[in-house]
């Protein structure tokens, strides 16, 4: 190669990029765009966010809701209804359904991700027959050298198996979580609580007492401090010498709009958590029995549906439920109109035959 060959190299055709089809399905990391959803640093931890009576009242409803809520198994293709493998409505046989799934929701809906711990396996199929909630803050993500796929986990800084006893079944919810998309929401909400708490235990604007004499030494404040105190805890009136000046400084609850600042923070904390202000009292309505039953439809499909599908999927995976089957919430006692709406359909669909009376007494459990 000559001189000008190696200053002014001569441009080729680039060969066409050759792509991998199987390694471009396997599972991508999200990180990068959803910085929540696969274990990246929270903007708010868990304990500060529940101090926020909003935040405590949204967890628990949808964390609530979502836990006594029973799971049914369906055939995938026929769709009739199978009784459903214990595993499902109690994963863990030491703890009550309702408490794993209480918390797992949590998990997924503070975090974006939930975990559970394989606790036994069948030996035939390796399919899952117990397991339990693992805190998330215990599991660590393992990814490939090039940050673009999991392979594997691990607990309190040790490995899991891959499949078994002691591995990892994963929840994905739809987003970052609610720690992450809310934080600085929460943090000002926090801070409205401790101002709060601050006039509470000092119901009058700040005070400041101003010598107008020779400055007094640090001994001597403290005890005019501690005795101006302790005197308007257990009286009104106040009494000063000429040699001391109380000012006024700063502005009390009513001018700092502190009842309305908390009531707009709970209603964007309720945006934000995806759930209809009026289960938060954030905003004032007047509810009906009518209207309250469409507001829980509202809440179902715009709050809770993205928490129930992650889980329905899941569970349906054949690592736990057989292949042929699929696991769905049962919403009919929760989304079920009041008595006068129900005898009125089931009246139309006992009339044109789609419903007898014995089966209508069934959905009313007026006969065992």
């Amino acid at each position: 190669m000559g001189l000008k060959d190696f200053l002014f190299p001569t441009l080729t055709a680039a060969s066409p990029k050759q792509v991998d089809v199987e390694a471009s399905l396997a599972p991508f990391n999200l990180q990068s765009s959803i910085y929540g959803l696969l274990n990246a640093p929270t903007t708010m931890d868990r304990a500060t966010a529940m101090s926020v009576p909003s935040v405590a009242r949204a967890r628990n409803i949808i964390c609530g809701i979502i836990g006594s809520l029973p799971l049914e198994q369906y055939n995938k293709f026929t769709g009739a209804h199978i009784e459903p493998l214990r595993v499902i409505n109690q994963p863990d046989p030491r703890v009550s359904g309702f408490v794993i799934y209480n918390w797992l929701v949590e998990d997924i809906w503070l975090y974006g991700v939930g975990f559970g711990l394989v606790l036994d396996a069948y030996a035939e199929d390796g399919r899952v027959r117990a397991w339990t909630r693992i805190d998330p803050m215990r599991v660590t993500v393992e990814y490939n050298n090039d940050t673009t796929e999991i392979v594997g986990y691990k607990v309190d800084g040790r490995s899991a198996p891959i499949s078994g006893p002691g591995s990892i079944i994963r929840f994905d919810g739809a987003d970052e979580g609610f720690l992450n998309r809310a934080g600085r929401t929460i943090r000002t909400a926090v801070e409205l609580e401790i101002a709060a708490l601050n006039y509470a235990k000092e119901p009058v604007p700040s005070m400041v007492l101003k010598s107008n004499g020779t400055n007094l030494p640090s001994e001597r404040i403290a005890k005019l401090l501690e005795a101006w105190r302790n005197s308007r805890a257990t009286k009104s009136t106040a009494f000063l010498n000429a040699d001391v000046e109380m000012q006024q400084v700063g502005f009390d609850p009513k001018s700092l709009q502190l009842v309305e600042a908390r009531q707009y923070l709970a209603l964007e904390i309720a945006r934000a958590a995806g759930i209809p202000a009026y289960f938060l009292s954030a905003e004032t309505t007047s509810m009906t029995y009518s209207n309250a039953t469409t507001e829980r439809r509202s809440l179902v499909d715009f709050s809770l549906r993205p928490i129930l599908s992650a889980i329905e999927e899941r569970l349906s995976l054949p690592d736990v439920c057989p292949s042929t089957s699929e696991i769905r919430y049962d919403l009919d006692d929760f989304l079920r109109g009041n008595p006068l709406e129900r005898a009125q359909v089931y009246q139309i669909l006992n009339t044109i035959g789609a419903m007898s009376v014995e089966q209508i007494q069934q959905e009313e459990d007026l006969i065992r």
